[in-house]
């Protein structure tokens, strides 16, 4: 099989992945910050740990445009020099991003290259958009959801824009820790999809 391209996002019961009003110096928007406590368990040697290592473990990054300038462009270091991969609609010569990090405007091209930057090792994805974006291509493999209990009631969806695809996803792992719960699914393809 394939390296895996996986979805890894943290979103409240109600679907946010971001409070309202997100922007430079609120990145996660108002409460939006809740989403991300399960952080504080990284270096457990229980579910969190285990995801969080998982994650770092990835040999590339795909990014959306808008994550990547929220996350002040990481500096241009997501996690141990891997390749970033922003697939955005449009790129300026001129806008150079610092580091690891490249601008690709074609979703297959992206999937692409961050599969063959990535070698045997998963691909991890950050960003509401772009997650679309590669799951309507049939690119999305894997979506690991940080599903924190609490309800935001308003902010950023994650799948607000899929339009009418119906889309199955097979859980394939479950992960519960202190106020989170870590869940793996696999996108389900029928025969002769991506």
């Amino acid at each position: 099989m394939r390296n895996p391209i996986r979805l890894y996002m943290s979103m409240s019961l109600d679907g946010y992945i971001a409070g309202p009003d997100d922007r430079p110096g609120q990145e996660l928007g108002r409460d939006g910050g809740r989403l991300f406590n399960w952080l504080d368990d990284r270096n457990s040697d229980g579910p969190s740990g285990q995801v969080y290592r998982e994650a770092l473990a990835t040999g590339a990054l795909i990014s959306g445009r808008r994550t990547f300038e929220l996350a002040r462009r990481w500096q241009g270091d997501h996690h141990d020099g891997v390749p970033i991969l922003v697939l955005t609609r449009q790129a300026d010569e001129g806008d150079v991003p610092p580091g690891h990090a490249r601008f690709v405007t074609d979703v297959d091209d992206c999937a692409h290259q961050a599969r063959m930057a990535a070698g045997n090792r998963p691909v991890m994805v950050h960003g509401a958009s772009t997650a679309q974006a590669l799951l309507r291509a049939g690119h999305l493999d894997e979506m690991e959801i940080h599903l924190i209990p609490v309800l935001l009631g308003e902010g950023r969806r994650l799948f607000d824009h899929l339009g009418g695809q119906h889309i199955e996803l097979d859980l394939v792992r479950r992960l519960d820790d202190r106020d989170v719960t870590h869940l793996r699914y696999r996108v389900h393809r029928s025969e002769g999809s991506a």
